[in-house]
């Protein structure tokens, strides 16, 4: 980890050394044209952040923001393409913790490089995730579900949105941090494991609140704990995961905005301004929590943390949980 935090900092310092004012080489200030907002992913849950807060952004700017979604590869086609972008300004990427850090292990030929190759901007939001059961399963509490597996060993299985997700890592990490065992089950996104477990077909799911949300308002899912060291605020009374596993720490799966590297730093400085007024705004603030997210925000340097800290530490997931890189 101390190398990552070490090369972080030698780029940022020369990114800043190098980074001319707003004014372009035109001698108009920036932005005199639109600016791209590129997601690697089909419209979805990050559309939920990225769209509003476009749309705001370009209120701000004075120039048009337009947001598009570039499937393919997990996020790393699209993100490739923003790495080769023009360091101007006027294409930016909102990336993922699988585009900027459990890519780095389960792609052996990754061709960019998530902490040289780009700036980063802002952290924009945490999804709120959780851990559901189907309700035949016998354990209304995360220690009542540790005590009937241990009881029951590899009797159960869960199952995520597929092998690598972050859903996957976050349940390796159950087991590893309860010494537990339970057999994955991957499916192609996040409505697929949900039906499944509405089914009877799976007993433990780990996903997103905003997916299991519906299902446990129906009764037809089990909401055990979230995944996060902190209580959601949409739902105070339901626990967090650590009050009964301390030794559970789950990294953060931010959702957040990069530029290429090169990008001078007052426009950097800009967008991190502007995004993080607009973050803050109560009606952004509310939707965003009905959705299911928590704000993040702070300084492009914070969203460099949360990435290093996540490749280290999710690093640490996948080498113990012995998955290899594709």
């Amino acid at each position: 980890m101390g190398f990552w935090l070490k090369t972080a900092c030698a780029i940022a310092a020369l990114a800043a050394s190098h980074a001319p004012g707003l004014a372009q080489s035109s001698g108009k200030a920036w932005p005199e044209r639109p600016i791209k907002v590129v997601l690697g992913f089909p419209p979805g849950p990050v559309d939920i952040v990225g769209r509003p807060v476009a749309a705001r952004l370009q209120e701000a700017l004075g120039q048009p923001v337009v947001f598009e979604n570039r499937p393919g590869a997990n996020g790393s086609i699209a993100t490739e393409q923003v790495m080769k972008a023009d360091p101007d300004g006027y294409t930016i990427l909102m990336g993922t913790a699988g585009t900027h850090v459990t890519a780095v292990h389960l792609f052996k030929n990754l061709r960019y490089d998530p902490v040289k190759d780009f700036e980063p901007i802002i952290a924009a939001v945490e999804p709120a995730t959780c851990l559901v059961v189907h309700p035949s399963v016998p354990a209304k509490t995360v220690a009542e579900l540790i005590a009937y597996m241990k009881a029951n060993p590899g009797k159960l299985s869960y199952g995520t949105t597929g092998v690598g997700s972050v859903f996957h890592l976050t349940g390796e990490l159950f087991k590893q941090t309860t010494g537990t065992e339970m057999v994955h089950v991957p499916y192609k996104g996040a409505d697929a494991s949900m039906v499944d477990l509405i089914g009877g077909h799976i007993p433990v799911v780990f996903t997103a609140l905003s997916t299991a949300g519906p299902h446990i308002e129906a009764g037809t899912a089990r909401l055990l704990a979230v995944l996060e060291p902190e209580r959601f605020p949409r739902r105070p009374d339901t626990p967090s995961i650590t009050e009964t596993i301390p030794a559970f720490r789950k990294p953060s799966t931010w959702f957040g905005y990069f530029a290429p590297r090169g990008t001078p730093q007052p426009v950097v400085q800009r967008l991190n301004a502007e995004i993080g007024r607009i973050l803050k705004e109560p009606d952004i603030q509310s939707r965003l929590q009905d959705a299911g997210y928590a704000v993040i925000g702070g300084s492009p340097e914070h969203l460099r943390e949360l990435m290093i800290d996540g490749i280290a530490r999710f690093g640490d997931i996948i080498r113990t949980a012995g998955i290899k890189p594709e």
